[in-house]
């Protein structure tokens, strides 16, 4: 629940660059990038913004908020929706992302599994009652490898203008430095976690003494999670309401990928089709003299496909040709393309994905063409 634009008004001659909410996304974000979670839980996600910026780094596969107001998240849930041009060019990485109506006082089977929680100043707009149960939730029953909390320095209040208690209307308790790590080594000890103090928002120089505007503990499990424990602890029913979930376009899932296959076979057989026409025609007008000869590749009578050549395209792996007014690419040719190759992996996936979505020659060993200038797609 990073409540940003409440807490920029008490700056005053104080200003952060970034602005203080700006860091400690920022903090999560490097995080991420060092240990490369691939399933990640926000806790107090609000408008999501956190969510947003994580759903672009490549190491993450499952992405899921949780807040207790259902209203300001779906104010901006809708950025976390794919956009037309992840449909138009899936990545080999799945994404999903689904937001959850609920309290952190309550457990929830759909929040088991994840590598990082993160709490961005959350835990000041709980209630004592709640309060009491977030560790056995988190820790205890989510038991993720690592968690990241991030909650107000009260020691720092004094900097801040027009600060007179705590630093929003809504936070029932702001701790000093002693008050969050006595809390935060408890719990650790407690739920089998290692935990380092950080934070964000640096002092004015010569007021290094009050600590970081933000502080931070970042927890580590210490050992493996017992999935005996973690089965026997699951509750029954879910405690929260989905409000939001969005499947992004894979390349591990075979109906996006057979499109990216299809599409670039064709964008590949176009351009070997268009270079080997625009050869022929230059030798064909280079050498009008002795033109017969060279005609008769370009335009030789009605027979199609004999089936010499293509015996030859499949046993030799021949150059692409032209003939009558069909172009054969072969698809050996094709595949040997980087892309095509690393979409398909193997000759025989490549075969089995375009089969029936682009026009092969009889003995389905090369892509088919007419020499007109027309949109060939199938």
């Amino acid at each position: 629940m990073d409540e940003n634009f409440e807490e920029e008004q008490f700056t005053g001659i104080i200003k952060f660059t970034p602005p203080l909410y700006k860091q400690r996304y920022q903090f999560i974000k490097d995080l991420v990038g060092k240990y490369k979670p691939k399933k990640v839980a926000d806790l107090g996600c609000a408008d999501c913004t956190l969510l947003w910026m994580l759903k672009f780094c490549s190491c993450i596969e499952v992405l899921a908020g949780l807040d207790i107001c259902a209203s300001i998240m779906k104010e901006k849930m809708h950025r976390l929706s794919p956009l037309p041009g992840d449909y138009l060019q899936p990545t080999e990485r799945s994404l999903t992302v689904t937001l959850h109506h609920g309290s952190v006082a309550h457990k929830d089977p759909c929040m088991l599994g994840f590598d990082l929680v993160t709490c961005i100043e959350l835990i000041e707009h709980l209630e004592q009652s709640e309060l009491k149960k977030f560790p056995e939730v988190v820790f205890g029953f989510m038991s993720p490898s690592m968690v990241v909390i991030s909650t107000p320095n009260s020691e720092f209040n004094p900097l801040l203008p027009g600060v007179t208690l705590f630093r929003h209307s809504d936070h029932k308790f702001e701790w000093t430095r002693a008050q969050f790590q006595s809390w935060a080594l408890e719990t650790a000890r407690h739920y089998g976690y290692s935990v380092e103090f950080t934070g964000v928002g640096h002092p004015p120089k010569g007021m290094e003494n009050v600590g970081f505007c933000t502080q931070i503990g970042v927890f580590v499990r210490k050992y493996p999670q017992a999935s005996e424990f973690a089965q026997s602890e699951k509750p029954t029913e879910a405690a929260y309401k989905t409000v939001f979930r969005a499947v992004y376009p894979s390349l591990k899932d075979e109906k996006y990928l057979q499109k990216a296959v299809v599409s670039e076979v064709i964008f590949t057989a176009q351009i070997i089709k268009q270079r080997l026409l625009d050869h022929l025609m230059s030798e064909h007008e280079e050498y009008n003299d002795d033109s017969t000869e060279r005609k008769s590749k370009f335009q030789p009578s009605v027979g199609g496909f004999s089936q010499d050549l293509g015996k030859l395209v499949v046993e030799k792996g021949m150059e692409p040709f032209v003939d009558g007014n069909m172009v054969y690419i072969p698809l050996r040719t094709i595949f040997s393309f980087p892309k095509v190759n690393q979409l398909c992996g193997t000759f025989e996936k490549l075969h089995k994905l375009i089969a029936g979505k682009v026009t092969l020659s009889s003995d389905g060993s090369a892509v088919m063409f007419t020499t007109e200038h027309e949109n060939e797609e199938n």
